[in-house]
């Protein structure tokens, strides 16, 4: 085999690598050779070498071993990713082809098949996997916080089927269908754009509070949302930032808390969303975000507002201690031109103050220590959220726990404060016991409108797919929020997740 057809064999296996060209450092390759740019590309990345005289004597014949070791040297800078199944059979023949020399240059062949493997796993078909979450739930009310109709209730809370595609180098489908309708609510392409960009194009979610790890418990208080539209990303030395427009048409709005429901007429509406990340040190990062809603009208139960447009801030914080102990701080700002109007305040505000810490500290328990405290008027926007279950965002086991929260603007005139802990113990690989304790204080003008809730659980992992977890759960409300309908309850849950 002549050097240079060996070259242009070899330079499709790292066409997909980072292009870095140099000067071609060979004196027998002119620049008006036909393979001038491969063999500059494939030195200039280490993957071939010269004789000391500075010469590549590209027609003479190539020995096995040089042509081993080349192919040693192109697997070690294939881009795993980005590989066309063209090349990823390349690859597959050339190992097996050169096998024995490639074990006498001392080579991991096994290394080699299992990188092959990687490549063959992201190419070619379809790939699936979901999972099934099943809760049976036993209350001691009827029709109470839990339950609906009976103090017996058997669900599946969820359902999901997910699918991807890789398209080529470039373009890869995801799709997600879920519910017992088999309900599209994820369908878009994922494309690596110039620059270093990633597009997402179609119907997707983002979840940026999750993303930054600001919630143990249910849901985001907002900034979790699924859009139809565009959603760039692109990670920087120091960090990273993504930013969204979405469109919407005719969009109603029903929010019911049991105290009211608003019916929000937005009519056409477009959404604009940023969040920017700084890596300032390794222990410290910062991070700003905001969505913009720009509406083309705004009803509140039928009440038109001069209004056309709202406005979420969010400044936010991570300090690692340790690998073990986090602070995490958010702050919350609304603009709502619409509520003014009422004569309230149009500018609300909240935060919330975390301390995370592993049980790698403590040696025996994990621990999630929250305070957050929110204005009145402020909204959650977890109604509209990635799961759109309208519950809140401590709500993880059905009962309402912060009702003043769920109200729109115009009619959460409660100032909110809440402490909320988690304590997590892995005893093996199997067995975890866990508990968790909200305590909610609702400012309504001296009213008792406070929630406390209280769980204890354990976790059982069966097997890697399958995993069990009963919990008792239990919450109490205070004497006024009971005269609006809300109702001491508790439960035990059986629940059955499987992934697959």
């Amino acid at each position: 085999m002549k050097k240079f057809a060996a070259i242009i064999a070899v330079v499709a296996l790292v066409a997909f690598a980072a292009p870095a060209f140099a000067a071609n450092p060979f004196m027998d390759v002119p620049m008006n050779s036909w393979a001038y740019d491969a063999v500059s590309q494939l030195a200039s990345q280490g993957v071939i070498s010269g004789y000391p005289d500075g010469t590549f004597k590209g027609n003479q014949p190539m020995t096995r071993y040089e042509m081993a070791s080349i192919v040693a040297r192109a697997l070690a800078v294939v881009d795993m990713n980005k590989a066309s199944k063209q090349d990823v059979e390349m690859l597959k023949r050339l190992v097996v082809e050169f096998k024995d020399e490639l074990d006498a240059l001392g080579v991991d062949v096994a290394d080699l098949d299992s990188r092959v493997a990687v490549l063959e796993e992201n190419l070619g078909g379809w790939k699936f996997w979901g999972e099934l979450r099943f809760d049976a739930y036993f209350a001691d009310e009827d029709d109470g916080a839990y339950t609906s109709g009976s103090d017996v209730d058997f669900k599946e809370s969820r359902f999901r089927l997910w699918m991807t595609k890789v398209v080529d180098d470039k373009v890869t489908f995801i799709g997600r269908v879920g519910g017992s309708s088999l309900a599209w609510n994820r369908f878009y392409a994922e494309i690596d754009m110039p620059y270093e960009f990633t597009a997402w194009i179609g119907k997707w979610c983002y979840d940026w509070e999750g993303s930054k790890g600001f919630y143990a418990d249910n849901d985001a208080w907002f900034g979790d949302q699924t859009e139809d539209g565009f959603y760039m990303t692109r990670n920087f030395s120091m960090g990273d930032f993504a930013f969204f427009v979405s469109h919407h048409e005719g969009t109603t709005s029903i929010l019911d808390d049991s105290v009211g429901t608003d019916v929000v007429d937005a009519g056409e509406w477009f959404k604009y969303g940023l969040d920017v990340n700084f890596n300032v040190t390794e222990a410290l990062r910062l991070g700003l975000g905001g969505q913009y809603y720009d509406y083309d009208s705004f009803t509140v139960n039928g009440l038109p507002f001069d209004g056309d447009s709202v406005a979420y801030y969010n400044a936010n914080f991570t300090f690692d201690f340790t690998p073990e102990i986090a602070l995490k701080g958010i702050y919350m700002m609304e603009d709502l031109p619409y509520v003014s109007e009422l004569g309230l305040d149009d500018s609300p505000s909240a935060f919330r103050a975390i301390l995370d810490v592993s049980q790698e500290a403590f040696g025996f328990t994990s621990l999630w220590l929250e305070y957050a405290s929110a204005d009145d008027t402020f909204v959650l926007l977890d109604s509209a959220g990635c799961e759109a279950d309208g519950s809140g965002p401590y709500d993880n086991y059905g009962a309402s726990i912060t009702p003043g929260l769920s109200a729109f603007g115009a009619l959460n005139q409660i100032e909110t404060d809440v402490l909320f802990a988690r304590l997590d113990q892995g005893w093996t690989d199997k067995w975890g016991t866990f508990q968790r304790f909200v305590d909610v204080s609702h400012d309504a003008g001296g009213g008792d409108l406070d929630v406390t809730n209280f769980t204890f659980g354990v976790k059982y992992q069966y097997t890697p797919a399958l995993y069990f977890e009963l919990a008792y759960d239990d919450v109490d409300y205070g004497d006024d929020l009971a005269d609006l309908g809300f109702n001491d309850d508790s439960m035990v849950r059986l629940r059955t997740h499987l992934k697959f």
